[in-house]
């Protein structure tokens, strides 16, 4: 696994340098971390499977465009 480094500035919490950042991960890393996320909103709400006809909410998603 890569070691990444710490910091505490805010420049790096925009989207930007999240995307720079997850982009720097390997596909291992990526994997680690989907799967990490997936187990963690199951066990927020198990019955998040059960959900069916999902509607997306508007103003909830962003969509960036490569310029």
């Amino acid at each position: 696994m890569t070691l990444h480094k710490v910091s505490h500035d805010r420049a790096d919490e925009t989207i930007e340098a999240k995307a720079l950042w997850f982009q720097s991960l390997s596909l291992e890393e990526r994997m680690d971390m989907l799967c990490w996320f997936t187990d963690m909103i199951l066990e927020v709400n198990p019955r998040i499977v059960e959900q069916k006809d999902a509607e997306a909410i508007a103003g909830r998603v962003l969509v960036l465009k490569l310029e």
